[in-house]
């Protein structure tokens, strides 16, 4: 039997900021790591090769020449990435009424089928429990042209 997806968030939320975004958590850990090691072995290349040419390593040109690669890769990769991930989400999920044309319509049919099967009154009550147990607070799709 799975949980329902309002158990599920309690569930989250009990471990705080922790729990609740978990994700966000993991992949701060994975950047913060993949950073480390990129500078650890950079600092290693970067000793050898100054070491090769009769120089001492030395902390300020190594750290100038890290951070350009790290800046370089943080434009062609990263920003990249978090453009088309945010702005994604954000067309998809917040703004784009082509995203949630389908969605909403089909919603809105079910809702009004829920009415009509089980009368005004009961089916309001059904579409308000499924609403809650989804955690849908922001309501539903209005018909094209409707006001409110």
């Amino acid at each position: 039997m799975t949980d329902s997806p309002e158990r599920t968030e309690r569930s989250a939320s009990k471990h705080g900021m922790m729990g609740k975004y978990s994700y966000a958590w993991l992949t701060l850990a994975f950047f913060l790591i993949s950073a480390a090691l990129q500078w650890y072995f950079g600092w290693l290349d970067f000793a050898e090769q100054a070491r090769s040419h009769g120089e001492q390593p030395a902390f300020t040109p190594f750290a100038n020449q890290i951070l350009s690669k790290t800046f370089d890769n943080w434009q062609s990769e990263f920003l990249q990435l978090l453009w088309q991930v945010v702005g994604l989400a954000y067309f998809l999920y917040l703004g784009s009424p082509s995203s949630k044309e389908n969605d909403d319509r089909l919603e809105a049919k079910i809702d009004e089928i829920l009415r009509h099967q089980a009368g005004e009154r009961e089916g309001q009550k059904l579409i308000d429990k499924i609403d809650h147990d989804f955690l849908r607070h922001h309501g539903h799709a209005r018909p094209l042209g409707a006001n409110g």
